[in-house]
């Protein structure tokens, strides 16, 4: 799915329920982040497969590796925006946990394109891809789509859920003035 919006759909359906236990910008981002690989293949022309070696889980471990450091290294700049967006709790992930969303995010995007393009070698250095061809690309795109769906419905719930304890705190502090009050 090169330069696609369609690996937003997984990402965002799994990041926002677990983004307790995982850092779910990086994870967002790393699912996304092996699509520049076929970006650079098609602007410059190369003659290189357009899913070449970051399309490969080893690659994809390596990536998602060096990625969730770069998100770690950045956190302290970010976190603002990031708690805003209600995407991460109050208390500051480790390391590790930046790592395991970034290789997982990676890990991801190979999975979700290796059924659908015959150039994908997920297991290099094996030249097969077993995967390819296990499903249909309709399939994958409309699991991809219903799981954006998913994922939206779940962040605008996350944003409601905060609203309606923010008012609600407020509503108990005034509750708590009129009872003193009186």
């Amino acid at each position: 799915m090169p330069f696609t919006p369609f690996h937003l759909g997984p990402a965002l359906c799994l990041a926002i329920p677990l983004r307790r236990y995982i850092h779910a910008p990086t994870f967002i981002l790393a699912s996304l982040v092996l699509d520049i690989e076929p970006l650079l293949v098609l602007i410059f022309g190369l003659n290189y497969p357009l899913h070449g070696y970051f399309h490969t889980l080893i690659a994809a471990i390596g990536v998602g590796f060096v990625f969730g450091l770069a998100m770690f290294c950045l956190e302290s700049i970010m976190h603002p925006l990031y708690r805003t967006l209600l995407l991460v709790p109050e208390t500051p992930f480790s390391r590790r946990q930046f790592l395991l969303a970034a290789v997982l995010g990676t890990i991801l995007h190979v999975l979700f394109d290796s059924p659908l393009y015959s150039d994908i070698k997920p297991f290099f250095p094996s030249t097969l891809n077993p995967l390819y061809g296990l499903a249909y690309s309709l399939e994958i795109y409309i699991l991809c789509i219903l799981m954006g769906i998913l994922g939206i419905i779940f962040y605008f719930l996350l944003i409601l859920s905060k609203q309606y304890w923010k008012t609600r705190g407020k509503s108990l502090i005034t509750e708590d003035l009129h009872s003193h009050s009186r």
